[in-house]
């Protein structure tokens, strides 16, 4: 589950090669989840804290919420922990150690990976921006920009400082071709910055969890 499609969906090829372990039922952008599920498992791009709509994901489901994140400082963890989720995954995590821990959540244990660093980057996955040249979390940055957040909202949402937020921000600019905030805003709504408002049921053909899969898109808008 995540703001954004394209996350949601970079995160499900992720855990494709581990169906013998886990099975996506239902990929979410800004919905409520109606399936029955074991695990969710909650991308946190552009979304860091564990506040307002986050807190609300957890309060809406009876299953455990794992938040994937590249933000693991102990205020972060504390304020994650203190809201209910089950568990924090860094997104320097390899595909094998993101299924162990979703498995180690699933039996009842509440996992934290260790601080990757500031400067750490995501193994895998997907993110608005990419294909721009733009990383993670200059794209991360792009997005709140596009939501119309100052840098200090930034700061405050991405758990980042003031000073690395006008960083990323002067090193996105750049990528894109772009030199004032106006100019930004135009080009991340035209690039897929905006968070998307659909759900993806995946339904064995079979109606086994080994069978091959269909998609049934319940609503997209916006």
């Amino acid at each position: 589950m995540d703001d954004y499609a394209v996350v949601v969906a970079g995160l499900r090829a992720l855990l494709e090669p581990y169906e013998d372990r886990v099975q996506v039922v239902e990929l979410d952008s800004q919905m409520d989840v109606e399936s029955d599920i074991d695990v969710l498992l909650y991308d946190g791009f552009s979304r860091e804290r564990v506040v307002g709509p986050v807190r609300e994901v957890i309060a809406s489901t009876p299953a455990p919420v794992v938040l994937f994140t590249w933000h693991l400082g102990p205020e972060m963890v504390s304020e994650a922990l203190e809201n209910g989720m089950a568990g924090c995954v860094s997104k320097t995590a390899s595909a094998e150690e993101l299924i162990e821990a979703l498995e180690q959540v699933h039996r009842g244990a509440v996992v934290v990976s260790q601080d990757p660093g500031p400067d750490a980057a995501p193994a895998a996955g997907e993110w608005p921006g990419r294909s721009h040249g733009l990383t993670a979390r200059e794209s991360e940055v792009m997005a709140l920009i596009a939501q119309g957040l100052t840098n200090p909202e930034i700061a405050e949402r991405a758990y980042i400082s003031p000073n690395t937020v006008k960083s990323y921000i002067r090193s996105a600019y750049r990528r894109i071709g772009v030199e004032r905030r106006s100019q930004a805003v135009l080009w991340a709504t035209q690039n897929g910055f905006l968070p998307d408002h659909k759900r993806t049921i995946v339904v064995p053909d079979d109606g086994t969890a080994s069978g091959s899969r269909t998609e049934r898109v319940l609503r997209l808008q916006g």
